[in-house]
């Protein structure tokens, strides 16, 4: 089963969706703004996309400067635990096929794994 961390209201992520819904597979949508990611998924999710957690962030964000989180003493802990508590911070779209993932940007870059 293919998954989608998914934000309806991004381009991106609306795109990389129909990408894998023309292709016919059958997808889970993760609302993450919704219902955010755990630690413990976040963690996961790294080791499959093969990232640190600061490329994972979304440095455009209020909640990015807010939180100070350019700050290069920010540990791996400390970012992915503001990425938990606040999703918006958090790159998208995300699709995961098995130990795979990868960042929908640009959208095509999701075929790269199915």
């Amino acid at each position: 089963m293919i998954s989608i961390y998914h934000n309806p209201r991004c381009s991106k992520s609306r795109q990389a969706l129909a990408l894998l819904e023309k292709k016919g597979l059958a997808v889970d949508i993760l609302m993450y703004l919704e219902k955010p990611p755990t630690v413990k998924v976040l963690r996961d999710l790294l080791k499959k996309l093969g990232i640190p957690a600061r490329q994972l962030l979304r440095t455009n964000e209020d909640i990015y400067r807010e939180e100070k989180l350019s700050d290069k003493e920010k540990t791996e802990s400390q970012l992915i635990d503001a990425m938990a508590r606040h999703p918006k911070l958090i790159q998208r779209p995300i699709v995961v096929n098995g130990d795979k993932a990868v960042i929908g940007r640009p959208p095509e870059q999701v075929l790269e794994i199915i």
